[in-house]
């Protein structure tokens, strides 16, 4: 529910950040995760940041949300961007659109936690993730 909030809330300040009169478009994307800062562990009752990095291509590309989903010690996590249709989109190289976000994990349960990074799809169209495996120690 506090995605589907947060989301509204991106798309409302967007939009309300247009002049009168414009015809701005706007679309949602998953973003591919390229690579992930996390720890090799963790401690019970700790809270650690991971962040993930990624690359828009245009300038049109703007972070909206992370999506997380948590299934026992699963946790599945991808990157959500707003797109704004327009003409005047520029073209970013790898190095200008290279974007990084955080969060904190709050560590609740013994054992393992698996995370599983959106990447993308492969070319049947299955989701790919980049999978880390982190345990936990008391």
């Amino acid at each position: 529910m506090s995605k589907k909030i947060t989301s509204f809330l991106a798309l409302f300040f967007i939009l309300n950040s247009c002049s009168p009169g414009d015809d701005t478009q706007y679309s949602f994307k998953l973003m591919p995760i390229e690579s992930v800062d996390i720890p090799s562990e963790f401690t019970l009752g700790e809270t650690y940041p991971i962040t993930v990095h990624y690359t828009i291509p245009s300038s049109c590309y703007y972070f909206s949300s992370f999506y997380y989903n948590k299934d026992l010690n699963i946790r599945t996590i991808a990157i959500e961007n707003v797109i704004a249709e327009r003409n005047n989109c520029q073209d970013l190289s790898a190095a200008d659109g290279a974007s990084a976000y955080t969060f904190n994990f709050y560590v609740t349960s013994n054992g393992s936690y698996v995370f599983k990074f959106y990447q993308g799809k492969d070319d049947q169209g299955n989701n790919i993730f980049l999978e880390y495996e982190v345990p936990v120690t008391n």
